[in-house]
């Protein structure tokens, strides 16, 4: 498998969002030969820009309010401009994951919005992979994918409690997507390098 590295773009009001980029993060560090770069985008460096120029793949985390993604990775999604204009993240990975209060709360916008940026980018989306979790009467909160999402990793976490309170089966959800996304982008990776050899195709 080919060595890859996994950036993780996100950002997080309440410390909800940053517990689920940690389960991203270890769950895309559990696929060998991956690094993970965790890039907190409302303090976000020409130094973080640079490594996230160099990522085999980017994922996108931020809470959802008031029906998309914060204001901070708005501002964020706005400072790409330069990089789509010259392509720079052209075939990169890309996945999101969310957080809310409510067991909907619109999270499939902000996922949807984050797909979005994706493909203007012209990066390469994966979902969840996952078939919904508690949707039975012989089903329990503890499934993963309990919220029943597919585009990305959605995730409700109590307004009242603090980052402590991230549901366990959110947090192994999500670690499903990091584990996922760097099993794609090795396997992209290695697909890539294949063709580069004169005289071999990818199979």
């Amino acid at each position: 498998m080919s060595s890859i590295t996994v950036g993780i773009a996100y950002t997080s009001g309440y410390g909800h969002t940053r517990e689920l980029a940690n389960a991203v993060a270890q769950g895309a560090a559990s696929v060998p030969g991956t690094l993970v770069e965790m890039i907190d985008v409302a303090a976000i460096t020409d130094d973080d820009w640079r490594t996230l120029d160099r990522c085999d793949a980017i994922i996108f985390g931020s809470p959802t309010y008031m029906g998309s993604a914060s204001g901070a990775f708005h501002a964020f999604a706005e400072g790409t401009s330069g990089r789509w204009m010259t392509r720079a993240w052209q075939d990169k990975i890309a996945a999101g994951f969310t957080n809310s209060g409510s067991m909907s709360g619109d999270k499939l916008h902000t996922l949807q919005y984050f797909s979005m940026l994706a493909a203007q980018h012209g990066m390469h989306w994966i979902s969840l992979g996952l078939l919904p979790g508690w949707n039975t009467t012989t089903a329990s909160e503890h499934d993963h994918n309990r919220l029943g999402f597919y585009l990305g990793a959605g995730a409700q976490t109590w307004n009242d409690q603090g980052p402590e309170a991230v549901h366990g089966a959110d947090l192994s959800t999500a670690r499903h997507l990091g584990r996922r996304v760097a099993t794609h982008t090795s396997r992209f990776a290695d697909a890539l390098d294949l063709t580069a050899i004169p005289g071999t195709t990818a199979g």
